[in-house]
């Protein structure tokens, strides 16, 4: 099982704990059309790991790419567009034995607002969490 953190409490909790990691499962396209969150001011490097590509499909090395990077007992944030394919990784790893794992609720934009337009309401950057554009 997962717990859900706020894009702020995330920061805190990366700012305080030097091992827990960020793990951005958004696509490449994403990370540089839309922009990343930027750690460097606390020393911090995110994970960049594709929960799924462009064309939809899941990348089925997920699970063991963190494997090989994390032990089972990190705290992991994970992070995505709006929460939704964070939450799906976070169930992914927990049933393959991680036990600290946080969906970052409202992701890096959340969801759209009344207009259609992402970022007005929710998530890392309407909270005015440092993030950058590649």
């Amino acid at each position: 099982m997962y717990q859900e953190a706020s894009p702020q409490s995330t920061f805190e909790a990366l700012q305080n704990n030097p091992q827990a990691q960020l793990i951005d499962c958004r696509t490449q396209a994403e990370w540089s059309f839309v922009g990343m969150p930027d750690l460097s001011s606390i020393g911090r490097a995110i994970i960049q790991l594709e929960w799924q590509g462009l064309d939809g499909k899941r990348n089925s090395n997920f699970v063991a790419q963190v494997e090989q990077n994390l032990p089972k007992d990190t705290p992991i944030y994970i992070l995505c567009r709006s929460g939704v394919r964070s939450a799906a990784a976070c169930t992914a790893l927990a049933e393959h034995g991680f036990t600290q794992l946080f969906n970052i609720t409202g992701g890096f934009e959340g969801n759209t607002n009344a207009d259609g337009h992402r970022g007005q309401t929710e998530g890392w950057k309407y909270d005015q969490l440092p993030w950058r554009q590649p």
